[in-house]
């Protein structure tokens, strides 16, 4: 066994294989650009080593630099993470010159696997159903437009070294296959080092359901059933399950089959995913393989009990497989959202900033639920614009796919994150989406459900008054603090109001309220809410017991109330005296700031292109410039025709939210 491995990566990714690691008693070393120099990864790890500036292609991608670094600590093999050098074949053919391990599998397996069209081609030789598609490399946007046109719209774009949804795009006719063609390119070549593009048809409707398979050098190869990763937004995974609760015994059983079929034919070893697109009838298509670990792995290793990571270490250390294929049962249920650095309520965009709070919800593995959190973060740290978005994956497992989604439900209600925007709230709306709930899912999923973007939710009646509940206690509590800190209880004793009127969610709730030793019993729209809890004024966190069951709401004070976030929903809820509640009808609305004649940087980045020039017409829909931010070109387009008057932004210039980029008459 290997003494010191050397993680080539960042982030939670590298946390997580450190922990395992740590574990089995062998030392680590972590690798670290300028933004990272205080990385968690990096304060983890036994030894650290700085290989850069801050952009990837100057640091983690750079062969030499890792190279060097495993010659300063001595490391005797590197575990890549995924993304960066995880699938780059020359990265692994260093290693075997160096006489270093390469935790993953052999260089031959990456370039045949690796590769997404060569990987088709041998996948269809092999008698394995491919989704059609053009497999050669594309010259240029013309091509692709005819290739495209060939094909049949609705058409996929990807590039051939791609992952993580980056040099992905859905051309649904010429204009937009020309327009994608060029940007996946630009991506691919930033993010990969190879910018070579292929095309494929786009199956409407499909699920993307993923088969984990492992396999030794002594022969051995297994497959540790399927991942259900169809909520993608971007063509980026956002949340998954295992096992799908859209298969059935025999559909899993020959998709395994399959799956380890195509790996040993070409001799891989370590752990890699087969993925495959499934129809309604649950007809599969193979798409890929990723010659790595996969995001995603948590969910697996939570309902098989094998850590994944410690099995591609002994495999690279030439051990067997402790199991066999009949081991390796279905336990339970388990299911993974990803956090990311992303505002929901601007389209999704990046966000970058400190974490000025960081509380994921404590970590638990119990024999009836479990909570797990992978990460890379910690309160006061930054999030760079250099790199991918994701802050934490978020795991919980139960016996039944009800049971760990409601652990899920809890388990973000109690992530506490401030500083930046996330995508917390969507991931809660989805939990709590029936759609979601009934697993009646597919890749269109956000898409069709959230087709304007997300704005929020709006909290069914019966759980808005456990909120207006809920606070009016609360207020209650606060009630009191201010008279004991004022002076003005006598022997900690003072009548507090019992009469209230909650507004919230455009409803005003009058409420009574009686408190004795152990909670408060508040009346409001027809029923009785007994509540309890330990909650004190100020803390950000309250966890209550409603009725007996639990809300977990983040709250911060403002003046006549509280801001309440919980399952998606961000609201403003005011506890009245009734004759504030009365007066509070006549104040006028705050009006907006018009900024119907600005183009904003709606995120962090730096101008890729700048597609108009001053005194230009413009159309609707008409792109207007380009802003690339964590490795992703996002296009901005003009919302209805106008006069372009001024420009205040070139390419190459770097903006913050809310940044001017241009003016129109």
């Amino acid at each position: 066994m290997f003494s010191k491995i050397l993680i080539a990566n960042r982030g939670e990714i590298a946390c997580r294989v450190i922990k395992t690691a740590r574990r089995m008693g062998i030392a680590t070393v972590a690798v670290y650009s300028d933004a990272d120099r205080n990385a968690l990864h990096v304060q983890m790890a036994d030894e650290a080593v700085h290989i850069g500036p801050a952009p990837a292609n100057q640091s983690y991608i750079v062969i030499d630099k890792i190279l060097e670094a495993i010659r300063q600590t001595g490391a005797e093999a590197v575990h890549p993470g995924y993304g960066f050098l995880s699938e780059n074949m020359k990265f692994a053919e260093a290693l075997d010159a160096a006489g270093v391990a390469f935790i993953g599998p052999p260089t031959r397996a990456i370039e045949a696997m690796g590769d997404k069209i060569t990987s088709k081609k041998l996948a269809a030789e092999a008698n394995v159903s491919t989704v059609p598609g053009y497999m050669g490399l594309i010259a240029d946007a013309d091509e692709a437009v005819k290739i495209s046109a060939e094909i049949g719209y609705p058409v996929m774009i990807k590039a051939s070294a791609g992952g993580g949804g980056k040099g992905m795009r859905i051309a649904w006719n010429d204009a937009e296959a020309r327009e994608g063609f060029q940007s996946s390119k630009n991506e691919a070549a930033s993010s990969f080092g190879d910018d070579r593009i292929f095309i494929e048809k786009f199956v409407t409707q499909p699920r993307h359901i993923e088969i984990q398979v492992l396999a030794d050098s002594h022969g051995n190869t297994v497959y540790l059933h399927e991942r259900e990763c169809s909520i993608q937004r971007r063509n980026q995974k956002v949340i998954e399950e295992a096992p799908s609760p859209f298969l059935d015994a025999a559909t899993r059983k020959a998709m395994g089959e399959q799956a380890c079929a195509l790996a040993a034919a070409v001799g891989y070893t370590s752990a890699g995913t087969v993925e495959f697109i499934v129809d309604a009838e649950r007809n599969f298509y193979f798409l890929e393989m990723n010659t790595r670990l996969q995001v995603e792995h948590p969910v697996t290793e939570l309902i098989t009990g094998v850590d994944l990571v410690e099995q591609m270490i002994r495999v690279a250390a030439g051990e067997k497989l402790p199991f066999t294929q009949d081991d390796l049962k279905i336990n339970g249920w388990a299911l993974e959202s990803r956090l990311y650095a992303e505002d929901p309520y601007r389209n999704f965009l990046p966000s970058i900033g400190r974490l000025t709070r960081y509380r994921p919800p404590a970590e638990v593995a119990e024999t009836a639920r479990a909570v797990r959190n992978d990460t890379g973060v910690y309160e006061g740290g930054e999030i760079s614009m250099y790199y991918d978005p994701m802050i934490a994956k978020l795991c919980t497992w139960a016996p039944t796919r009800a049971e760990a989604l409601e652990e899920m439900r809890l388990a973000l209600d109690e992530f506490e994150l401030e500083g930046i925007g996330h995508n917390l709230p969507f991931l809660s709306a989805v939990m709590d989406h029936p759609r979601f709930a009934s697993g009646n899912i597919t890749t269109a999923f956000i898409a069709e459900e959230y087709p304007d973007g997300f704005d929020g939710v709006t909290l069914p009646t019966d759980l808005a008054h456990k909120v207006a509940a809920a606070a009016c206690a609360m207020n209650r509590m606060a009630e009191i603090r201010r008279a004991r800190i004022s002076g003005r209880m006598d022997n900690h004793e003072r009548v507090v109001g019992t009469e209230w009127v909650i507004n919230l969610q455009d409803e005003s709730l009058p409420a009574s309220i009686a408190a004795d030793r152990e909670g408060a019993t508040v009346s409001l729209a027809g029923q009785e809410f007994r509540i309890t809890s330990d909650w004190r004024p100020g803390a950000p966190l309250a966890r209550l017991m409603v009725n007996g069951s639990p809300l977990v709401m983040k709250v911060t004070r403002i003046p006549g109330g509280y801001r309440v976030r919980l399952r998606g929903a961000d609201m403003k809820v005011h506890v009245l005296a009734p004759r504030q509640a009365e007066l509070a009808t006549l104040m006028p609305e705050k009006q907006a700031a018009d900024t119907s004649k600005l183009l904003l940087c709606p995120m962090p980045g730096m101008v890729v292109a700048i597609s108009v020039e001053e005194g230009q017409e413009i159309h609707e829909g008409q792109p207007l410039a380009t802003v690339e931010a964590m490795k992703m070109e996002n296009i901005l387009r003009a919302e209805r025709k106008g006069v372009v008057a001024k420009i205040n932004a070139t390419a190459g210039t770097s903006l913050s939210v809310d940044d001017v980029i241009m003016e129109f008459e």
